[in-house]
């Protein structure tokens, strides 16, 4: 690599978790400067400096990528695209490809782009009232009604008594993410391609119950403690979610076939056709509906729920259930011409906002794939 001695080192001690914040923040600054100029390290560079380094461990790397992404700004959590694409480009990946994928030096292929009509995702949903009515909310439009406030990111509904129950659906398309608070303050982040069922104000004293009706949210509930011991309910088909006051997401996508609970923090019951199982605080619930068949494990939460804080984070995920991710977020169609690419590998972490040509480009310098294709809204993998 072309960096002076004290930049080598200090990029060394970042890579080991062994830095300062101040030295921290001149690795992060270096590479952001880096980026504009042509000294910007290529791949080959940094696979010779990890080659001087001794291995890091998956729970270390975690939490180096974590602080380099997490914003520390209070009350507030984002991520920093920058320091994303950054991670992304030079420190996230690693591999766990056959161990003969760098043993030949592919030719350096031009992709083929027609028309590249891929953008990121933004916050957009619909909104559709009691008596039908649908509201469209993207960024730069407001709604205001007696009942909730949107500035086109967020919906937001007031805490007025209620004897009544009177439902509204939030529904993001692809491409798409939305942040709600219930009446109760429960938060909700909903994924793309997703629908929640909700009641505009909770009955005091009764359970509060909502139905993620497909998709993926993470909730943040309001504690029983402040609703008069009302407990929180959310339903999915078979699937029930009882909790007390707690964090936790739900990953029921229409065209998988496995529900995923994840317990960030609390406890919660769940219930699937007779069968009932607890989760602790770092535990999965994996729900196959098709078998019926119920199993617990234990996962790294960070992989499971950054999509919220704006960072998608693989961990041992084939290219296939990555693409598939990608492709909600970015509303494109993905296709395999080497079906065999499907089953391929690796760890990686990519920040939202990134353009989808440099996602692919990365992909392609790892030599995960020989090539690419871009027509208007479809990505052809070779």
């Amino acid at each position: 690599m072309e960096h002076n001695d004290n930049i080598k080192q200090l990029l060394q001690k970042f890579l080991k978790d062994d830095c300062s914040q101040t030295e921290a923040d001149q690795v992060i600054k270096y590479f952001q400067e880096a980026k504009q100029t042509a000294d910007f390290p290529t791949v080959e560079d940094v696979l010779d400096l990890f080659q001087e380094l001794p291995k890091i461990d998956e729970k270390a790397s975690n939490k180096i990528i974590h602080n380099i992404l997490k914003d520390t700004k209070p009350k507030v959590h984002m991520w920093h695209y920058g320091a994303a694409a950054i991670v992304i480009s030079i420190l996230a990946i690693t591999y766990l490809f056959k161990s003969d994928i760098f043993s030949t030096v592919q030719a350096v292929v031009t992709p083929t782009i027609v028309n590249n009509q891929i953008k990121p995702g933004t916050n957009k949903a619909t909104l559709t009232l009691e008596m039908g009515e649908v509201v469209t909310l993207t960024k730069g439009t407001t709604y205001q009604t007696s009942n909730a406030t949107s500035n086109g990111e967020k919906l937001i509904y007031n805490n007025n008594p209620s004897h009544e129950l009177a439902y509204n659906y939030l529904s993001v398309p692809r491409g798409g993410q939305f942040f709600l608070k219930l009446s109760d303050g429960t938060q909700i982040w909903l994924n793309s391609e997703s629908q929640l069922k909700y009641p505009v104000h909770f009955i005091e004293g009764e359970p509060r119950q909502v139905e993620l009706v497909y998709g993926e949210a993470y909730f943040d509930v309001s504690p029983s403690t402040q609703h008069k011991g009302a407990k929180f309910k959310v339903y999915h088909n078979q699937q029930e979610v009882q909790v007390l006051g707690t964090e936790f997401n739900i990953k029921a996508y229409k065209d998988e076939t496995h529900i995923y609970t994840t317990l960030v923090e609390g406890k919660v019951a769940v219930s699937f056709e007779n069968q009932n199982k607890i989760l602790n605080p770092g535990e999965q619930l994996n729900v196959n509906a098709i078998t019926k068949m119920m199993d617990i494990t234990n996962v790294e939460i960070y992989d499971q729920v950054s999509w919220k804080e704006g960072v998608f984070s693989f961990k041992r995920k084939s290219l296939k259930e990555i693409m598939q991710v990608l492709s909600r977020w970015y509303d494109m169609k993905v296709d395999f011409e080497n079906k065999e690419l499907e089953k391929l590998g690796f760890n990686g972490v990519l920040g939202k906002e990134q353009d989808i040509q440099e996602i692919l480009e990365t992909i392609k310098n790892f030599g995960v794939i020989k090539n690419y294709e871009i027509n208007n809204k479809e990505v052809i993998l070779k």
